[in-house]
């Protein structure tokens, strides 16, 4: 089963936290309100940072902000930004690890093709998605085009 780590979880929380407003927020103040201990926020936050997906200002009124949209920001993104590069096999090209039946191997290099695939699967849903899947229907504002008429019939 290809699984996600729990880091990897808690960035995209933290990322569609700092969506909910223009103004900087802090480490102990998106933990306080998405319930993710403090400490691991700030170890996701550091990780986003490096990886440009957050920007940080220091000071009195410092924290942390996205760097993007979240509509600019796909799942793919935030992924490799905290578990590294994806790759589904050790011989996927790029994969950190090294398989050691590589020379023996019958589908050796064979994994890129749905690697790939994968990537580009994830890099086709962005934040702003999984934003909206989280918000049931029912609380979602109606959309124009939903209610069968435009702005011009109003």
């Amino acid at each position: 089963m290809l699984r996600l780590s729990k880091l990897t979880d808690y960035a995209v929380v933290v990322l569609v936290r700092l969506d909910s407003g223009t103004q900087v927020q802090t480490s102990p103040g998106i933990a306080a309100t998405t319930g993710i201990p403090e400490p691991t926020v700030a170890k996701v936050l550091k990780s986003l940072s490096a990886a440009a997906l957050v920007t940080s200002q220091r000071g009195a009124r410092g924290g942390y902000r996205l760097a993007r949209p979240l509509e600019d920001i796909p799942v793919g993104d935030v992924i490799a930004a905290m578990d590294g590069p994806i790759a589904l096999a050790a011989c996927v090209d790029g994969s950190a690890t090294e398989c050691e039946s590589l020379a023996l191997c019958p589908v050796r290099g064979r994994w890129d093709p749905v690697n790939e695939a994968i990537q580009r699967a994830l890099s086709a849903i962005s934040l702003a998605d999984m934003r909206e899947a989280a918000i049931p229907p029912i609380f979602r504002a109606p959309r124009t085009a939903e209610l069968g008429h435009s702005d011009a019939s109003r």
